[in-house]
């Protein structure tokens, strides 16, 4: 099993202390953060691509890129690159280019995004939002699979008439994920497709998306590829510190103040702290305790899902560095060495 980390890069006020964090400030962080997470022996480390003013990170594969010469393992990834409003060559030449400057820990994980402001802003009909995905995936799947491109285009893609695209990824090929929220026609896509699949959980009982990934395994069945061949990871929001106490304290403030803004802005009433509480409980949505916690709800997933990653938002919001950086250690140290060793 394998044990990561994902964040968009937020920046803004923190809510505890007032202190200001802006885009350059966040970005030097997330540089520190990605190569302690490599010291520590984290497996993966992702960004996600954002185009709003509470963000720093619009263009993953650049501040992915100032981390790579400051890691050694650690695979570095999207998570996700919001393919229906790229360019699938450029997505690819991106992090070729990457795998190339990290000798081949590159991933991309492609999604549609919880955000729609990259539509607008790069020229595109929202009304278009499932074919541009589509059609883009299935030209960044086609660039994967060799050197010379040969593209008879989409209503949403140019013809390419065998074209070298270029660098080529040190790996054979780019592993490139599908990522799904709870949608079912999603993942038996990304299984039909014979695709790695991320599915993000951030509020209910991860119990009742269990049959998911049942429903990924039998779609890749159904379309000719071996479901153990393929990979599959949840993405969490969580935090762990030496007690639980202290990790709800520090991870609360500034959760709330983020699903709590942006639930503002699609209607989701206000969330609490007894809310919160309930959700960290060995049935909830929020993976936040000590390291002992942390390893047996860990665990207790995987018996439910028996996913090949976890990966964690640790840091959403703004809060104090230090304390994330700490918590950095704890996970790689601590938690990591625990679930490797029950896996073994």
């Amino acid at each position: 099993m394998e044990l990561g980390l994902y964040t968009f890069g937020d920046v803004g006020t923190d809510p505890v202390s007032g202190a200001r964090v802006d885009p350059a400030l966040r970005l030097r962080q997330l540089v520190e953060e990605i190569a302690l997470a490599d010291e520590v022996g984290l497996d993966v480390f992702g960004l996600g691509e954002h185009h709003r003013p509470d963000y720093a990170v619009s263009a993953p594969a650049v501040a992915l890129a100032a981390a790579a010469g400051r890691t050694s393992r650690i695979r570095l990834s999207s998570a996700v690159t919001v393919l229906s409003s790229d360019d699938p060559i450029r997505v690819f030449q991106q992090f070729a280019t990457l795998d190339n400057l990290t000798d081949g820990r590159a991933e991309i994980i492609a999604g549609r995004g919880s955000f729609i402001e990259s539509f607008p802003l790069f020229g595109h009909d929202l009304d278009d939002y499932e074919d541009l995905f589509e059609e883009k995936l299935q030209l960044l799947m086609a660039l994967n699979d060799g050197e010379v491109i040969r593209w008879p285009g989409s209503e949403h893609t140019h013809e390419i008439p065998g074209r070298g695209v270029y660098p080529r990824p040190v790996q054979d090929k780019l592993p490139i994920w599908r990522a799904v929220g709870g949608s079912p026609q999603s993942v038996a896509r990304a299984g039909a497709l014979g695709l790695p699949m991320a599915l993000a959980i951030i509020g209910g009982e991860p119990a009742r998306f269990a049959p998911l990934f049942k429903l990924y395994r039998k779609s890749a069945t159904q379309m000719g590829h071996d479901p153990k061949t393929l990979k599959t990871s949840l993405n969490v929001h969580g935090f762990v510190a030496e007690t639980s106490q202290q990790a709800a304290d520090i991870f609360y403030p500034a959760q709330a103040e983020v699903m709590n803004r942006i639930g503002g802005e699609r209607g989701w009433g206000p969330t609490s702290r007894a809310q919160f509480d309930a959700a960290r409980g060995p049935n909830g949505a929020q993976f936040v305790g000590s390291p002992a916690e942390m390893v047996d709800k860990i665990l207790a997933t995987h018996e439910l899902f028996g996913f090949d990653r976890m990966l964690i938002q640790m840091a959403i919001g703004v809060y104090d560095h230090a304390q994330l950086m700490k918590a950095i250690e704890i996970l790689g140290t601590r938690v990591a060495p625990e679930l490797r060793r029950a896996a073994a």
